[in-house]
């Protein structure tokens, strides 16, 4: 396990940074500005121009300007000088060179008192890697749980408000909630502000958490740039906003939390960034976010707004990489383009229709597009609407799509869907991808759902996850969907979720301490083992250890664990979530274990979640309470300590209402619980929890009170009168006759010893024996001091000693009184934390001393005084007993409570005292030496002033020379205050000593009346009395029934009893009862059932409490406003629905006429002309979303399409975009239309320039030597001496990177198995069995592709599948193929096809029906990967498998073939 101490630092200090305190986030704060001045310029770069050419264009100012833009002042000294490059034209590449950057640091807008942002300028060639380590290491933000990718116009559009609010609202939702970043161009204009303006909205309210907004915009093209130019960084920076003054160039949004600026060198060229931010995010994209033992890579989405040219290519490149885009349908241009053929077959858009697309949302800039440009358009939307899994049209007001956040989560999960996983793995990839978000409504709506039956054993990785990452709804969601947190909680998993602790957590630091003396890793029982120790010191002394320590040969000793991954000796990592049938259980209770786990890191509804599924649930809740206010004595922060307080009365009061729940049912299975053992909480009892936490709502429940009651009467009735108690106690015979009831009606029938036992073993009456015991110590012993206090003790004095004596060994046997075992240091701790129990000692050891001083003749009167004052010790020992009374008790702890705080309000008191005393002595007494009469004038006189004494002299009224002296000499006078001797009267100012005495009588009185009221010092007395009630009743019911003197029979056989027998003590039963099993499972039975009561009335409570009804009404008035809003748009979409099936029927109607009049007139009815059908135009703006049967490929797609993508593989080679309608050869296109495309030719192709054959000596559709050049298409045309690819245009000429011109022929075998369970049944799905396929995997490619391709002249097998298969193996292969069915025979759609070059297949199914074949099982030993770079393996058949588009068509014939699942 990783060093917790460490990592509590490391997170202590983030907590600094993020500004906890004052002073440490501004040390904090220098220390990151200092490590930024210092990496930044080491590792960041930026663009200079270091040769200035003139250039023949002026900048705006007019100014004499460099190629690059800038004028001559903005370059450096050495690039005016003659150079090396005089006389060559300027060229980015030789003249732009790389320098340490001089812009970055903290960015504030002025005048805009905004939170400070980060910013950077840096090198348009900076790598990816770099700006990711700056982002997450340097400026500290977390990696992102999903990348936003805003695109769109960057100047400035109108959108509909309802629009624009619904866009804002759902981009940070979704922000917000899911941890992501969002990335846009950075400048305040366009679809930019717009994010910056939903921004500025959400931090005008009430938000936890801020929204990471990255802005990548380009330096040269940013207005006001000076002011950001700091060589040792800017902290912060102060940038203008000033939109009137920018001209060309564009200013930063104010609104974006983070900036990167890209430099190429120049001024006022815009786009630079695009490459970067294209690479940045791809980069982003491929990096792994690991929390809570769940990996995923970071995923992208495209939101899409308005847009023109660009936004088309940055569309088209996000599809075509597999990046999911969000078009919001209604912003405008290229946005409302492409949603309005969104839903469209392929073969419905046509250069028409996007030339009239174009021409009503492009009324500004139609003209500019010229003929190829609407083909190149045509082309890359066709593409993009292909990919219907990665574009998903957000259209205001649909049904299901009233947040934009909704939109771009659901069209991530379709995403992965179809391109990342498939069967189980894509289930679970977009569970990781709902819990990475912690969007459980994205879960129960898309995951959860009727297609996808989920195990819980599937469940538990994203169970961990969610509890490490404080997710309760999603613990929630999957208890619900059958996680049984019994079977999910075992030791390895336990043991992780400890590994994984908050590092902030108290509990973590705590644990830390123990764990400092261990020197290697620890096995989970051993780590286990130190969270019990921990949780001992949290729960008290009286429970046992909850986790057992380990047999010294059960220690193991650990590999090192990593901070995420759990690595245990001979534990995979499966085992977290699985657990052997035949293992032992480790823990009593898992759910009290989780339980505790979330309780330590006060995770308030994680918590509760699992409470609810508790069974001990009132020990539990006790439990709970006790940790949490353990905690708080030690935490620090207020607001930390203030939430467990909270929470800790929180689930005192479910106890409470648990208990109420059972005490209403049933009062004496309710009492059972009370003092029933728990072995799940350490062999404790609910009572004893609820007295060690000092829950005294709970003890002072009426429930528990009258078990008390019940328990104090013993096995007396408790509706017996005291006075008739008394009675039998001074006159024991009268028990006979039935003058004291009995709680058993047995025990009333019994007669002789059995009925005085019982009565004289009743706390009751022991201590009211034991009250009239103690009255006569004291009688005796004020007799002795003021009567009969000889200097030989007398009878009486000699009586009192042995009495003492008594009460000395019951002092010692509470002390050593152990009934828990808990040890010697445990009870002496709890025998000296009583008050009352310390004041016995006190008493005790001074009526020692005074006994010493008084068996002495010399010191008998010094003994005398310490034994009367021992005596008011021993009454005040009244107090404790007289507790017990339910009108004397409260009033007892009143005045506790008084003297306790009045020590302090004595300080207060004495400052007044002591100021107006020395004030006093000072005027009227002019050199008092002696002391005692300086004390007396300056404390002891002041203080009687405060109850009325006021001295004589205070004034010349009452002033009487013959009551002081003069001098000071008379030893029982005061000395007298100066004195005119003219006048015989005091030469102090009056008025002064009266104006200080008014004024301190004034001041004492006030502090003396708001010292307390009565109603302050009464609250919560009732609770404390009732609360300390019980610790008397336990006293007086383990308490021997004989009083002092008598008592010392008891002790002389309890001596005997635990010393010379060695009996133990234990506990009575009506404190401690173990129950047995059957009764245990009862009783816990009932109590949940009963909780489950208590729960519902908790829920039912808070819907009715008028806060909740005000929000339920709020959200319903919400509802109806938003229902309302949207109504003109859904009935407007409603209308458009109904007419498109109204043209449906119409048409139908039309071609059953047709059939009609046609019929009629073959039968000879009717005139020969029939009318003909009109053709039906296509519906425009189809919703995609209503065909969901609509695969990636339409149907009605009859031209290849992986051969004209843009991009040819393996190069930089652009075809020329050919749309649908261009593809035949049959349609003529000009040259304006369609330019020659560029030839690949020997650039690109794999063999060497001499094995390239002469277009000469080329003869096609023949066998030409050793290759054939037929095609299984037929004859195909040849051009110009080039053959034409049958299956038309592809947008590039030549042979590209085929090996030869025309048909290059290849074989694709299939071999499949059936896919077997573990006990060697089919598999199937959807009753159809399922296949296993042999897929390949070369290098770092996405697919994994049959193993097939082609062969070498001669040759019959492929290349590819010799280098998975050994040598030994070849001709049993070669055999295998002959006896194989063939599948397919035809044109391959290959992203390698040309016009002139293309590939046809031959696929040949080798299927094995037995898992026992020979051939299958030589198959399986033969296969070896001679290059490290492929992978091999048997894949399950599916329609989402990761394979090449091609080869999905030739398994899906297999399947089809075998009637297999697909």
């Amino acid at each position: 396990m990783e060093s917790l101490v460490k990592r509590r630092h490391d997170q202590a200090s983030s907590r600094e940074e993020d500004g906890f305190g004052g002073q440490p986030r501004r040390v904090a704060n220098l220390g990151l500005q200092e490590n930024l001045s210092s990496w930044i310029p080491d590792n960041i770069k930026k663009k200079e121009c270091i040769y200035f050419v003139e250039s023949s264009k002026l900048s705006d100012a007019g100014k004499v300007v460099c190629e690059c833009g800038y004028p001559r002042e903005k370059h450096l000294e050495e690039a005016t000088w003659p150079h090396t490059f005089q006389g060559q034209e300027w060229d980015p590449k030789k003249h732009v060179r790389e320098m340490p950057t001089d812009a970055f640091g903290d960015i504030v807008f002025t005048g805009l008192g905004q939170k400070a942002g980060k910013y950077v300028r840096l090198s348009q060639d900076t790598p990816s890697s770099l700006i990711y380590q700056l982002m997450t290491q340097q400026w500290g933000l977390d990696a992102p749980n999903l990348l936003i990718s805003v695109t769109g116009g960057a100047k400035d559009f109108n959108m509909k408000p309802r629009l624009k609010s619904v866009f804002r609202r759902g981009l940070l939702k979704v922000a917000q909630t899911s941890g992501a970043w969002v990335i846009t161009g950075g400048s305040h204009t366009g679809v930019m502000k717009q994010v910056g303006e939903a921004v500025r909205q959400l931090s005008g309210s009430f938000c936890e958490k801020e929204v990471v907004t990255i802005g990548i915009a380009t330096w040269g093209a940013l207005h006001n740039r000076e002011s950001l130019i700091h060589p040792m960084g800017g902290f912060p920076a102060e940038y203008i906003m000033d939109e009137g003054g920018q001209g060309n160039l564009t200013c930063l949004d104010s609104n974006h939390s983070h900036f990167i600026l890209v430099d190429d060198g120049t001024h006022g060229r815009y786009g630079v960034e695009i490459p970067l931010r294209t690479n940045l995010e791809k980069f982003i994209s491929q990096q792994t976010k690991e929390k809570g033992g769940v990996a995923i890579k970071i995923p992208i989405v495209c939101v899409v707004l308005e847009g023109g040219p660009g936004t088309l290519n940055t569309i088209y490149n996000a599809i075509t990489n597999g990046t999911p885009c969000v078009v919001v349908e209604g912003s405008g241009r290229v946005a409302d383009v492409i949603a309005q053929v969104a839903g469209l077959p392929i073969s419905e858009i046509t250069i028409s229709l996007i030339q009239q697309k174009l021409s009503l949302f492009f009324q500004g800039m139609f003209e500019t597009f010229t003929e190829s440009k609407i083909v190149e358009w045509t082309k890359k939307i066709q593409d993009i609407v292909r990919r219907r899994q990665l574009l998903t049209v957000f259209r205001e007001g649909k049904d299901g799509q009233q947040d934009v956040d909704v939109a771009i989560l659901q069209a991530l999960l379709k995403a992965s869907r179809s391109l990342d996983h498939f069967g189980h793995e894509n289930w679970d990839h977009q569970l990781k991808l709902a819990v990475a978000w912690n969007r459980v409504d994205i879960a129960q709506s898309e995951i959860f759902t009727d297609e996808r039956q989920w195990k819980p054993s599937e469940l538990y990785p994203m169970m961990v996850a969610a509890l490490i990452t404080n997710k309760p709804e999603f613990v929630k969601l999957f208890l619900e969907n059958g996680v049984q947190l019994k079977e999910f909680i075992s030791q390895a998993t336990l043991f992780y979720l400890y590994q994984n602790l908050e590092p902030t957590c108290l509990f973590h630091c705590k644990l830390d301490k123990v764990l400092a003396g261990e020197p290697e890793r620890l096995d989970p029982s051993v780590l286990l083992q130190h969270v019990a120790q921990v949780l001992r010191e949290l729960l008290g002394d009286s429970t046992q250890p909850l986790y057992s320590r380990p047999r010294s040969s059960n220690r193991q000793r650990l590999l090192p664990v990593p901070s995420v991954k759990i690595s245990v000796q001979r534990v995979s990592r499966q085992s977290l979530y699985k657990r052997s049938s035949g293992q032992a259980t480790f823990t009593i209770d898992p759910v009290r274990d989780l339980l505790i786990w979330a309780i330590v890191q006060n995770r308030r509804e994680l918590a509760e979640i699992i409470w609810a599924q508790s069974q001990d649930c009132i020990a539990a809740a006790l439990a709970c309470s006790k940790i949490l206010k353990e905690l708080s004595k030690e935490e620090e922060d207020t607001d930390s300590l203030e939430e467990m307080l909270a929470l800790a009365d929180e689930y005192e009061q479910r106890a409470i209402g648990v208990f109420t729940e059972c005490y209403r049912k049933d009062e004496e299975r309710a009492q059972k619980l009370l003092v029933r053992v728990s072995e799940a909480w350490g062999r404790t009892t609910c009572l004893q929890l609820a007295l060690e936490a000092k829950d005294m709502k709970f003890v002072s429940h009426g429930g528990i009170q009258a078990y008390l009651t019940k328990v104090w009467w013993g096995q007396l009735g408790v509706d017996n009168g005291l006075w008739r108690v008394v009675l039998c106690m001074l006159f024991f015979p009268l028990l006979y006759t039935g003058l004291v009831s009995f709680r058993n009606r047995g025990q009333q029938a019994e007669g002789g010893l059995a009925r005085v036992r019982a009565f004289f073993s009743a706390p009751v009456v022991v201590f009211h024996i034991n009250i009239l015991s103690y009255f006569a110590f004291l009688c005796l012993f004020a007799y002795v001091l003021m009567v009969d206090f000889q200097p030989q003790p007398s009878g009486c004095e000699s009586l009192i000693y042995v009495w003492l004596f008594s009460l000395v060994c019951e002092e010692l046997r509470q002390l050593f009184y152990d009934p828990d075992g808990s040890g010697l240091r445990k009870a002496m701790l709890v025998y000296f934390s009583d008050f009352w129990n310390k004041l016995d000692v006190c008493a005790i050891l001074l009526f020692i001393a005074g006994l010493t001083c008084r068996l002495v003749p010399s010191l008998l009167y010094t003994g005398r005084i310490i034994l009367s004052l021992d005596f008011t010790m021993f009454c005040l020992r009244l107090m404790h007993i007289f507790t017990i009374s339910k009108t004397l008790g409260p009033k007892i702890i009143i005045v506790k409570r008084m003297m306790k705080d009045v020590f302090f309000f004595l300080f207060l008191l004495a400052v007044w005292v002591v100021s107006f005393g020395v004030a006093k002595q000072a005027i009227l007494i002019h050199n008092e030496r002696r002391v005692e009469w300086i004390f007396r004038g300056a404390v002891y006189h002041s203080y009687l002033i405060i109850f009325g004494q006021l001295p004589t002299y205070i004034d010349g009224v009452n002033f009487r020379p013959d009551q002081c002296s003069p001098n000071g000499t008379d030893p029982y006078k005061p000395k007298c205050p100066e004195i005119d001797q003219a006048r015989q009267e005091p030469v102090f100012p009056e008025w002064l000593t009266v104006l200080l005495l008014c004024l301190y009588l004034l001041f004492a009185n006030i502090l003396l009346l708001n010292l307390y009221t009565f109603q302050q010092v009464q609250e919560r007395t009732d609770q404390i009395w009732k609360f300390q009630r019980h610790d008397l009743i336990e006293e007086y019911q383990s308490r021997p029934p004989a009083p002092p003197p008598f008592i010392l029979l008891s002790h002389l056989h309890l001596f005997i009893k635990r010393v010379v027998l060695k009996i133990p003590a234990k506990r009575h039963k009506q404190f401690k009862n173990k129950l047995e099993k059957n009764e245990e499972a009862a009783l816990l039975s009932w109590e949940i059932y009963l909780k489950e009561n208590y729960l519902q009335e908790q829920q039912f409570q808070q819907k009715q409490r008028p806060e909740q009804k005000i929000q339920d009404v709020s959200d319903k008035v919400d509802t109806m406003v938003r229902l309302l809003e949207t109504a003109r748009l859904k009935q407007s979409g409603a209308v458009e629905q109904r007419l498109a099936s109204l043209e449906e029927q119409v048409a139908q109607t039309a071609t059953a006429l047709h059939w009609i009049v046609k019929a009629l007139r073959d039968s000879g009815f009717g005139s020969e002309d029939v009318p003909t059908l009109a053709p039906q135009k296509a519906s425009v703006g189809r919703d995609p979303e209503l065909d969901s049967g609509s695969k990636a490929e339409d149907p009605g797609d009859a031209y290849h399409v992986n051969a004209r993508h843009l991009l040819y593989p393996s190069c930089s080679v652009l075809r020329f975009p050919v749309p649908n309608e261009k593809v035949p050869w049959e349609v003529r296109v000009t040259v304006a239309a369609l330019p020659p495309a560029v030839s690949v030719g020997d650039a690109t192709s794999p063999l060497p320039s001499s094995a390239l054959e002469p277009l000469s000596r080329i003869s096609y559709n023949v066998v030409d030597g050793p290759l054939d050049r037929r095609s299984f298409h037929g004859v195909y045309a040849v051009r110009d001496g080039l053959p034409l690819n049958p299956m038309g245009r592809t947008g590039l000429r030549g042979r590209g990177d085929l090996s030869y011109f025309g048909p290059n022929h290849t074989l694709q075998p299939v071999i499949t198995r059936w896919r077997r369970s573990l006990d060697g049944a089919i598999c199937r799905k959807n009753v159809k069995k399922m296949l296993e396929v042999l897929v390949v995997k070369r290098g770092p490619s996405e697919h994994w592709m049959l193993p097939g391709g082609s062969r070498e002249p001669g040759e019959m097998l492929p290349r590819k599948l010799k280098q998975v298969l050994r040598r030994e193996f070849w001709s049993s292969f070669e055999s295998l193929l002959t006896q194989g069915m063939e599948v397919y025979k035809g044109y391959m759609d290959d992203p390698r096809n040309t016009d002139n070059a293309w590939i046809e297949t031959v696929a040949v199914s080798i299927h094995f029906p037995d898992q026992s074949d020979v051939e299958l099982k030589r198959l399986n030993s033969h296969l070896h990967c001679y290059d490290e770079g492929m992978a091999i393996r048997w894949q399950v058949v599916d329609e989402r498998i990761s394979l090449c588009d091609n080869h999905k068509v030739i398994l899906q014939k297999v399947a089809a073939l075998f009637g297999a699942y697909y």
